[in-house]
């Protein structure tokens, strides 16, 4: 699955293009390495996203097209 789509099914960031505009912008690296927003994501792969000061790390668990807002946080395991 795409790194944007990922990001907004999961419920990490809101919307597809803020997802996308986040990778752009180089706030979104997977594994410790800088990714765009057309990377395919898998399960093991660490996310880490920059907001401002503050920075979100998670690994993903587990990856679904779409998910009911209850089961989002299933998807991801905050480190």
């Amino acid at each position: 699955m795409r790194l944007d789509k990922f990001l907004k099914v999961s419920r990490l960031i809101k919307r597809r293009t803020v997802a996308n505009e986040a990778c752009d912008a180089g706030r979104v690296s997977v594994n410790g390495k800088p990714a765009k927003a057309s990377l395919d994501v898998k399960v093991g792969d660490v996310i880490e996203i920059s907001f401002g000061t503050k920075a979100v790390k998670a690994e993903i668990v587990e990856i679904a097209e779409t998910t009911k807002k209850e089961e989002a946080k299933d998807m991801v395991r905050y480190l």
